[in-house]
């Protein structure tokens, strides 16, 4: 099997990795899917993902596709090329990493405003979204971005994060009276990554860095910047902002919606992953008058 037939045949993939016809090695992958390395007849490689831990959920890996696609058509930063969409796995081109250099993050801030600039028709997304291993309505919305971010991004892991004990009543009411007071800071959809903290940025070898494991969507374009600072912020941090600021101007007083923005990814995170992330919330919350 080489790169062509398997573009042209995607379906047969799993054969050949149950049979053994491909060369697999596992690589680093993380919480949600297991990774490897595939080499082809012709030498080509491919990065493979499956769900850990048993099947994905219906439409888990064709909403990562659609997003995907979706966010090179705008011609911004790279996205790897989808090379087999399959239920239980996805196969992407193989990016070789290299180093997170200052050009390289002044080159991504640019980029990454001429993605969001592209647009989206509405807020949410035309499939049905994930969001790490949970579900994330893109019920397509043309209103104000306010409702839309509180009623689809926050409340929903909000309660999840409540119904498993992730977060206590204080924390609970501490997010709600953020939620009550988010208001304004109006713009058009911008298309988004949706999920790019800074795991999600690939140095590439080539001097760019390219966006992977979307959860794209129409969205706030403060969101991906604000989730670039989180978990320690992505390198160079301060050159990609300038660059993009220079290129697309952010509205005044987005450095105090930070950590609003970082509120859904908070969220989720507890919904997802347990009370260890209980700590975050609150100081989310609290930094916003919660």
């Amino acid at each position: 099997m080489d790169l062509g037939y398997l573009r042209a045949h995607p379906q047969h993939l799993p054969t050949f990795l149950t049979h053994q016809r491909i060369r697999e090695t596992p690589v680093p992958g993380g919480d949600v899917c297991a990774a490897s390395r595939l080499t082809l007849d012709d030498g080509a490689s491919l990065f493979a993902k499956t769900f850990r831990g048993g099947e994905a959920p219906p439409g888990f890996f064709a909403a990562e596709a659609a997003g995907l696609r979706w966010l090179g058509e705008a011609g911004g930063a790279p996205v790897p090329e989808v090379v087999a969409e399959l239920p239980a796995l996805l196969a992407l081109e193989w990016l070789d990493a290299g180093e997170p250099t200052a050009a390289a993050a002044e080159r991504f801030g640019r980029e990454l405003a001429a993605t969001h600039r592209a647009g989206a028709a509405a807020f949410g997304a035309p499939w049905p979204g994930f969001i790490g291993p949970l579900p994330q309505d893109n019920s397509q919305v043309t209103g104000p971005w306010a409702p839309w971010f509180a009623e689809r991004r926050l409340l929903p892991y909000l309660r999840s994060a409540a119904d498993s004990g992730a977060l206590s009543a204080a924390d609970v009411a501490a997010v709600e009276r953020v939620v009550a007071t988010i208001e304004g800071y109006d713009e058009p959809p911008a298309r988004l990554h949706g999920d790019l903290w800074p795991g999600n940025v690939l140095w590439g070898a080539d001097g760019r860095a390219w966006l992977v494991d979307p959860a794209a969507h129409g969205g706030h374009r403060e969101t991906d910047l604000a989730q670039l600072a989180l978990f320690g912020g992505a390198p160079h941090l301060d050159r990609i902002v300038a660059a993009y600021d220079e290129v697309w101007p952010l509205g005044d007083g987005w450095r105090d919606r930070v950590p609003l923005h970082q509120l859904h990814l908070l969220l989720v995170h507890a919904a997802a992953f347990g009370g260890s992330w209980a700590a975050a919330v609150r100081s989310a919350a609290a930094s916003l008058g919660g």
